[in-house]
Formats: structure tokens, C-alpha cells, sequence
């Protein structure tokens, strides 16, 4: 029995409605991926927080709302175009040590917290808006 040829692969039998069906499907590379590549760029540019950040968050009662989500994502971006690697990000009453690289917030602490403490292993600063 002949081989039927299937995109290009020797298959032992013949699908019940034939192979003209498989010619319609899009290739990997087709026009259509640069939609997931858009995608998955966006989503490497999302702020993650670390488990150590989201306890902290949890156990010091600190909420963050859209915008100050968004003051924080522009903070980091405006980091990361200056070349800055891990930054202290005030935001109001509220400090983020970041990993711009990364862009994940390694830490946070809130208002009382913030005063007499010392910020190492920072390479910069900057003040959210």
C-alpha cells in the first residue's frame, strides 16, 4: 500500500475525509504569530511581585490600586531606560526595593517602616508620580 504525504510527512493511512483539509492549516511562522510575540512581550513587562514582597504586603497591610500599580510600572520603566539594575521606588508613604531586570519587586514596606532604615544593594532611586 502506498504512503499518503501529509504536509510533507509519510503517513500509513488516509484520513476518512482526506488530506485537503490539512493543506488549510497555518504553519508555525505564518501571519497570525506576531500576534502571540506581542503578546508575550507585554506580559515579560508586567511587574511580578516575590513571594518575600507579597508576604510583606500581606503581614504589613499594604494595598495597591490600579494607579498606584501604574505609578509603580512607570517608575520601573523610567529605571530601566537610565540602565539602573535594582532601585528603591518611593510611592507615597510606601518604598519597593525592585529588580529592574527582572521587574519584580523583591520587598515593600509602608510609611512607619521607612524611617531610620538603610537601603543597600541599590544602585538607584526614584520617585514615583
Amino acid at each position: 500500500m502506498a504512503e499518503t504525504m501529509v504536509n510533507g510527512v509519510a503517513v500509513p493511512f488516509l484520513p476518512a475525509r482526506g488530506v485537503e483539509g490539512f493543506k488549510e492549516q497555518r504553519l508555525p511562522g505564518a501571519p497570525g504569530g506576531q500576534e502571540f510575540e506581542k503578546v508575550l512581550q507585554e506580559k515579560l513587562k508586567e511587574l511580578k511581585f516575590s513571594k518575600h514582597a507579597q508576604d510583606r504586603l500581606e503581614s504589613r497591610q499594604i494595598t495597591l490600586n490600579e494607579a498606584d500599580m501604574s505609578h509603580l510600572q512607570r517608575a520601573v520603566d523610567r529605571a530601566d531606560e537610565k540602565g539602573a539594575k535594582d532601585s528603591l521606588v518611593l510611592l507615597r508613604d510606601m518604598a519597593f526595593i525592585v529588580s529592574i531586570k527582572n521587574r519584580t519587586v523583591v520587598t515593600a514596606m509602608e510609611g512607619s517602616r521607612l524611617r531610620d532604615n538603610v537601603f543597600t544593594n541599590i544602585d538607584s532611586a526614584v520617585i514615583a508620580e
